[in-house]
């Protein structure tokens, strides 16, 4: 039985990409795959953990459950793409500052959530925080230390850095 491929065009990380796969291939399988972009993590691969986090059209999605052949004619940033742009700088630094990461497992994910979350430029509470990264679970740290690197890049972006 061969399998059924379909051909995509999309831009990643601001390029533009076209391949063919397999339609039932995820959209984080290729991403890691076919263009070696590998700082999305594969980890439940129910959309539970959060390690595949990847930004399609400017939203976070679970690139687990999202086929690369729904992202035809998509924009989609990951990992690779917002660290190389400067775009998160600040909240790479407040991680690693409070020590917000430890086996960097779900780093990627996490960064990329709390970066949807910044991005209206509000300065949302601990608990709006923990709400908004509740579907990206973290091993190792207890959240304690992500929630007050999150809180310290929202008061720094908003001008009352503490």
């Amino acid at each position: 039985m061969s399998e059924r491929v379909c051909d995509i065009a999309l831009t990643v990380n601001g390029e533009s990409v076209v391949e063919t796969i397999e339609a039932r291939q995820s959209l984080v399988d290729f991403l890691r795959e076919k263009l070696s972009l590998t700082g999305s993590h594969v980890g439940c691969e129910h959309g539970v953990c959060g390690a595949c986090t990847v930004r399609v059209e400017g939203v976070t999605v679970r690139g687990c459950l999202m086929l690369a052949a729904q992202c035809d004619g998509a924009k989609v940033d990951t990992i690779e793409g917002v660290s190389d742009s400067g775009e998160i700088a600040d909240l790479q630094q407040a991680f690693e500052k409070r020590n917000a990461l430890q086996c960097g497992f779900c780093t990627p994910g996490m960064l990329l959530t709390a970066q949807e979350l910044l991005s209206s430029g509000a300065i949302p509470s601990r608990e709006k925080i923990r709400e908004h990264i509740s579907g990206n679970y973290c091993r190792c740290t207890g959240y304690h230390a992500i929630v007050d690197a999150i809180e310290a890049v929202a008061q720094a972006r908003a001008g009352s850095a503490r």
